[in-house]
């Protein structure tokens, strides 16, 4: 598993100002905070998990492979760090998780079998309905 610790030490941070609502306070604070962080240039990462965070979040990540991460939900500069730290964390656990194999199932005979009677049914139902047709 990831060292949070020494990923934190790689993360960069850019304030700006927010959009929105807020008042006089939203056009002179800039309590915007983006999370940059190089994915290509961790040297916490092993090649395996490099690989998998590319290829699992590559619609996040910029052309240079770079993933940036934005928090503006609060007034506080610090509480939205917070928020995109723990936001970030939150994405690199679900992409690092590894996926479940699939388990191939088999249909059971007994499924197989009722499917096929009805058909036959179905079929002497019509054929019955043919052999009766009068051609008048």
């Amino acid at each position: 598993m990831i060292d949070k610790e020494h990923i934190l030490s790689e993360l960069q941070f850019k304030t700006s100002r927010s959009g929105g609502a807020g008042g006089q306070h939203v056009n002179k604070v800039e309590s915007k905070v983006t999370l940059i962080w190089d994915i290509g240039a961790s040297i916490y990462l092993t090649d395996g998990e490099r690989a998998l965070l590319i290829k699992r979040l590559q619609h996040r990540l910029t052309k240079e492979g770079v993933l940036m991460l934005e928090a503006s939900d609060d007034r506080s500069q610090m509480r939205n760090k917070a928020l995109v730290i723990e936001r970030f964390f939150n994405l690199l656990e679900v992409a690092l998780r590894p996926e479940k194999k699939r388990i191939a199932t088999k249909i059971p005979k007994s499924k197989v079998l009722e499917r096929l009677d009805r058909k036959k049914k179905q079929g002497q139902k019509k054929a019955y309905r043919r052999k009766n047709q009068r051609w008048d």
